[in-house]
This record gives structure tokens, C-alpha cells and sequence, in this order.
């Protein structure tokens, strides 16, 4: 089985930082695109950032300039760089990624992490 755990989400006041972190394990074969979405209390998940295997990286408009995805494809491992917070980016913030669990087969499916909260506040 997959797992994808998340951590780092916190609390932390206007202007300041945090890093997220999501690491997968379990039976993978293939990984492709990796992920954050998030999701505000009465609002519709949303895509924050992805990042496909090759390192190409896909932004939502209102975090462009403040956060920046990575991966490290030897740990399994996504990052997501959150600077200059403001409020409305609370939210709680799951981590996805595509994969693949059996051997010599192309078949992959979306895995959910089980989300932190991210809490921006003064």
C-alpha cells in the first residue's frame, strides 16, 4: 500500500514562511506528478502547485511568486516553499501524487496525503 505523509503546517503570522514536506512510500514503481492542493473552510479544493518528474512546475495564480514547489526523486519527496503568507491562504493543505504499484505495468492512480493545516494569523 501507499502512503503519503505530510508535515510542517503551522501557524505563523502574516509575511513569514513554512515548508511542507510530503513523503511517499510503500510499493512504487512509477511516480509521476506530485502535488499540493488545499482546501479553505466553505471552499472548493484547490491546486496550489504540481510538478512532474522531469521538474516542470504549474503555479495557481494567486501563489505565483510566493511558492515554489520541488521534489527530490531519490527520497520520494515533495516540498512546497510557502513565503509571504497572508491570511487567505489558510487552509488545509494535501499532498498528491501519481503512482504506479506493480511492476512492469504503465497503470497509475492519484494518492491522497491526509492534509496539515496551514494557519496564517495575527
Amino acid at each position: 500500500q501507499v502512503q503519503l505523509v505530510e508535515s510542517g503546517g503551522g501557524l505563523v503570522q502574516p509575511g513569514e514562511s513554512l515548508r511542507l514536506s510530503c513523503a511517499a512510500s510503500g510499493s512504487i514503481f512509477i511516480i509521476n506528478t506530485m502535488g499540493w492542493y488545499r482546501q479553505a473552510p466553505g471552499k472548493q479544493r484547490e491546486l496550489v502547485a504540481d510538478i512532474t518528474s522531469g521538474g516542470m512546475s504549474n503555479y495557481a495564480d494567486s501563489v505565483k511568486g510566493r511558492f515554489t514547489i520541488s521534489r527530490d526523486n531519490t527520497k520520494i519527496t515533495t516540498y512546497l516553499q510557502m513565503n509571504s503568507l497572508k491570511p487567505e491562504d489558510t487552509a488545509v493543505y494535501y499532498c498528491t501524487a501519481d503512482i504506479g504499484t506493480i511492476r512492469g505495468v504503465s497503470r497509475t492512480r492519484i494518492y491522497w496525503g491526509q492534509g496539515t493545516q496551514v494557519t496564517v494569523s495575527s
